[in-house]
This record gives C-alpha cells, structure tokens and sequence, in this order.
C-alpha cells in the first residue's frame, strides 16, 4: 500500500472525526469523506498533484451538494405567518400609507390602485415588495 494512501486514509479519519468534535455544518465530513475517496484513487498510482486536485474536487462538488440536499428551503416572506394588519393612515389610491403590523409600522400600498382604505380600517396583507407592504381592505375579502 502506497504512503499517500495511509495518508489520504488518515486524512480522511482525522476530518470525519473531527466533524464530532467541532460541528461545522458538515465541511469537515465531507472533505473527510473526499480524503477517502482519495484513497481509494491513489491505489492507480495518481500522481500527488492529481490526487490533490481530486480531492479538492470532489470537497467542492460535496459540500455544495450537501448545502443544497441537506438544508431546510427558508419562506421567502416571513408575511405569511400573520396576514392582518391595521391601517394607522389613509391609503389613498394609487399612493402609500402606514399600517400596523406585528407591532411596527410599515410603509403599506393597496393591491387594487382604485380603492382608498380609510386609517384604523382591518387589512389583509398579500405580499410584500421589499420593505412596503401590499394589503386589501378586510371588507373586500369577505364573501
């Protein structure tokens, strides 16, 4: 067994091991896992170099697979967990106001451009577009 091979072996062990000790989101298992997939290819006589740009090869190519398997998808709007909202200024068609929501005052607009929403007035609130929001008065969505 070729000296490289106890090494990419040992290199491999000692990053896989190491993940137990110093969590890091699975950098360090995987560039150990690369390590021993290294060792195996230097069983065909690679030279050192190609047996290091393998590993950093496959080190990119897992860890970039792992952060796109193995990470939770985030919301793109945390709005969605509590859609009412109340107005604190008139909206005025077309233009922006103020609403109430979750306890901070936020620069809102009306979904529809032809209707004004009267301040105090219950919103719902569709979407946001950076930090305005979009709402609709509470009377329109009633069926």
């Amino acid at each position: 067994m070729p000296i490289s091979t106890l090494i990419w072996l040992l290199a491999g062990a000692v990053l896989c091991l190491t993940e137990l000790f110093l969590p890091s989101a699975f950098i360090a298992f995987m560039m150990g896992i690369s390590a021993l997939m290294v060792a195996l290819l230097s069983q065909l006589g690679l030279a050192l170099w190609l047996q290091v740009v393998a590993w950093l090869f496959l080190s990119t190519v897992l860890i970039v697979l792992s952060r796109r398997f193995l990470q939770p998808r985030q919301r793109k709007s945390k709005i969605q967990d509590a859609i009412t909202a109340e107005t604190l200024t008139e909206i005025l068609p077309g233009q922006a106001g103020r609403v109430l929501y979750e306890g901070n005052s936020w620069r809102a607009k009306c979904d529809d451009e032809q209707i004004t929403i009267a301040p105090h007035q219950r919103v719902y609130v569709v979407r946001r577009e950076g930090t305005t929001l979009v709402v609709m008065p509470e009377n329109l969505l009633h069926f």
